[in-house]
């Protein structure tokens, strides 16, 4: 099953999703709690400017001062505009969660929803459960927000979340509340779009732009930025102009 090799060629771990997508927590005066001063890198993970559709492993930092560079002007690109009102805001407007079906985004209808895709595509020393090719119950994080090495297993599925890098509540306020709903689905499911990472930093982060959040791991900012900015320019979702200046600012402008 092609499938099946794409993720087992790195032998991969495993997490379980949970979304949180709600109200915005400010972090202090550099947008985040301390970093680590040396986060373990993950040998497999792809910098996000050789992984434009978000197949492959990963966020690795962004730091040669070309690649910067191209980062910076890819984040130019964005366009801007102030938040619109969460008023009908909903998890169900797009889709129900980690749905298979969500045509037009990689890995739809391959027999397996999209948190344990994730799961197997970023984890190592994945177990799956009895009888599945699908359901992960146990596997290895590197976690790309921090920088730790989660040890997960289903029955602590909060320790990993996925992330939506840029969260669905964000682009309802700035524009996905117009569009039809199954290019929301697409958004809610499109590997580009989704990060499995440590549940306590997706729960600080919430629906916050990169202006109030930014992971704690300052090598992988930039590479964070070029992650939202992809995101948003594939979707033709604008940012807040303070979104914009940070994530200039975070590769080096």
């Amino acid at each position: 099953m092609p499938r099946m090799s794409r993720f087992r060629r790195a032998a991969v771990p495993a997490a379980v999703a949970v979304l949180l997508s709600s109200g915005c927590e400010a972090l202090g005066e550099d947008n985040s709690p301390a970093a680590p001063e040396r986060a373990a890198r993950d040998g497999r993970a792809v910098s996000p400017l050789r992984n434009p559709d978000g197949t492959e492993t990963g966020l690795a930092p962004v730091d040669k001062e070309a690649d910067r560079a191209a980062a910076r002007e890819l984040i130019e690109r964005l366009t801007t505009k102030g938040r619109g009102p969460r008023t009908g805001y909903d998890r169900g407007e797009f889709g129900y969660a980690w749905m298979d079906t969500a045509d037009g985004v990689p890995l739809a209808r391959n027999g397996c929803d999209t948190r344990n895709d994730l799961i197997r595509r970023d984890g190592r020393d994945i177990r799956l459960r009895s009888g599945s090719d699908c359901v992960v119950v146990a596997m290895t994080l590197h976690d790309p927000y921090t920088g730790k090495s989660i040890e997960w297993r289903k029955q602590q599925a909060s320790e990993v979340q996925i992330d939506h890098v840029v969260p669905l509540s964000y682009s309802w306020r700035m524009g996905s509340a117009r569009w039809p709903e199954s290019r929301r689905e697409r958004f809610a499911n499109d590997t580009l779009n989704l990060l499995p990472v440590e549940g306590r930093a997706n729960s600080a982060k919430r629906d916050s732009g990169p202006a109030s959040w930014l992971p704690p791991r300052k090598d992988i900012r930039c590479a964070y930025a070029v992650r939202f900015a992809q995101v948003a320019l594939k979707y033709q979702l604008p940012v807040t102009a303070p979104d914009r200046r940070t994530m200039l600012d975070v590769c080096g402008a």
